[in-house]
């Protein structure tokens, strides 16, 4: 018959009664059954099983949420890097006298920059052969130099033929497509030319690449064209007006309060939508996938707990007449309970250590566990032109990072009580019959 106590042990069982919930004595008996023997082998397979299930999830989950959240960061510091918090249209006419709308937003409280803007559709060529879809977006030389986004992440050339007015800025994988370096001509067509008794004639004009941008949003540096305002005018027939003024403000979250300000400043009939508005769908999407990641991979935890109850079954099983001697002894069943508990609750709290050890370590390294997998495989993995980023971004968060912590402490702590409550009710003269 195997056997718990020693004499020592048994000393110590005696006063296991009076003792305090949790004792030394339940402490060092819970340990002991943490530990592997070799009849007890398969138990011990299935606790470490439930450790690398706990550790695995723990880790999952907090490497997916940070994946999630550097994801949302960096799109929203990038969509709103360049493009404005706010985009001012007009409704009774056009904005002939964007001069002075401009400097009245500027000058509302909050707003750190008002920029008019051209913008239209062409197709784009270059030495490289086949033409390509391009977004012109045409902004004033001063206007362009506090978008840091772009005027900072000038990869070659430089601004001083765009400052000029007769350069443009091309996005780094539209040169790359069309064959374009800095100094190069880019062919613009345009499907609004002039207007002929045979119709319209599109308008074709080449201009030399001042510089090439690279923001590493692949969406943006593989459609946009920045030209100088007033020759973006000419070029889409639109002269002496703009068709909208994007405003800058200090914090993006305040647009609603802005509204009745830059209202106000205006002076005239104006449309307002704002980068909530326009980005919608796709950050409803993000939020919505990130909730789903995260109740898809809880399964995990849940699974691994899952196995802690059938572990401590069995164990529950093996250790019988040894739950027969502790009683016979003096233990109370709410010791023989606190037992089992912190038997599958240490399984629980380590693996969840070692998942959170894992998780940071994974977050704070991804990017170059992302590049030697990359050179492993011999193919690109996340690649910018499905990603829109250049790079896996992970931005942990103490909240999430804390919330994935209790929940699968939870887990763990709940799959124990049932097979240690088993044991607290298991009858001393029936374990103990056939011994």
């Amino acid at each position: 018959m195997a056997s718990v106590a020693t004499n020592g042990e048994t000393e110590k069982a005696g006063r296991s009664a009076s003792a305090g919930p949790f004792s030394a004595f339940e402490r060092m008996v819970a340990w002991r059954y943490l530990r592997s023997r070799r009849r007890e082998a398969f138990i011990s397979v299935i606790a470490g099983f439930s450790f690398v299930g706990i550790m695995l999830g723990v880790a999952t989950l907090i490497i997916v949420m940070a994946v999630m959240n550097g994801f949302r960061t960096e799109l929203i510091s990038r969509i709103l890097g360049i493009n404005g918090h706010m985009i001012v249209q007009p409704i009774d006419g056009p904005f002939n006298d964007y001069a002075e709308l401009t400097r009245k937003f500027a000058a509302v409280p909050g707003v750190k920059m008002a920029l008019p803007l051209v913008e239209g559709q062409t197709l784009a060529s270059g030495r490289g052969g086949a033409g390509s879809g391009a977004l012109v977006r045409g902004v004033r030389p001063e206007d362009l130099e506090k978008l840091t986004e772009v005027a900072g992440n000038v990869k070659s050339g430089d601004m001083v033929g765009f400052a000029s007015g007769q350069g443009v800025l091309v996005g780094s994988r539209l040169a790359a497509q069309l064959g374009l370096s800095a100094g190069d001509q880019i062919t613009l067509i345009s499907p609004e030319g002039d207007v002929t008794p045979m119709g319209v004639n599109p308008r074709v004009k080449s201009y030399p690449v001042s510089g090439i941008f690279e923001i590493g949003m692949s969406e943006y540096d593989a459609t946009i064209i920045y030209m100088p305002l007033e020759e973006s005018q000419l070029y889409f027939n639109a002269d002496g007006i703009v068709q909208s003024i994007e405003l800058f403000i200090d914090n993006p979250d305040n647009v609603d309060a802005l509204r009745p300000l830059v209202e106000a400043a205006a002076g005239r009939q104006i449309f307002i939508t704002d980068w909530r508005q326009r980005n919608q769908t796709f950050f409803s999407a993000l939020q919505v996938e990130r909730n789903v990641m995260f109740m898809i991979l809880t399964l995990i935890v849940l699974v691994a707990a899952l196995n802690i109850i059938s572990g401590l079954i069995m164990l529950v099983k093996d250790k019988g007449s040894d739950i027969a001697i502790l009683r016979t002894m003096g233990a109370g069943a709410g010791a023989i309970m606190r037992i089992f508990f912190m038997t599958g609750a240490a399984i629980g709290i380590v693996g969840t250590i070692a998942g959170v050890v894992l998780g940071v370590l994974v977050c704070l390294n991804i990017e170059s566990i992302r590049q030697f997998f990359s050179w492993l495989s011999g193919t690109v993995l996340f690649d910018p032109e499905l990603y829109f980023l250049s790079q896996l971004p992970a931005e942990m968060t103490l909240s999430e990072t804390l919330s994935v912590v209790i929940m699968a402490l939870a887990l763990s702590f709940i799959a124990t009580i049932f097979p240690a409550w088993r044991a607290s009710k298991l009858d001393p003269v029936q374990a103990l019959r056939y011994e």
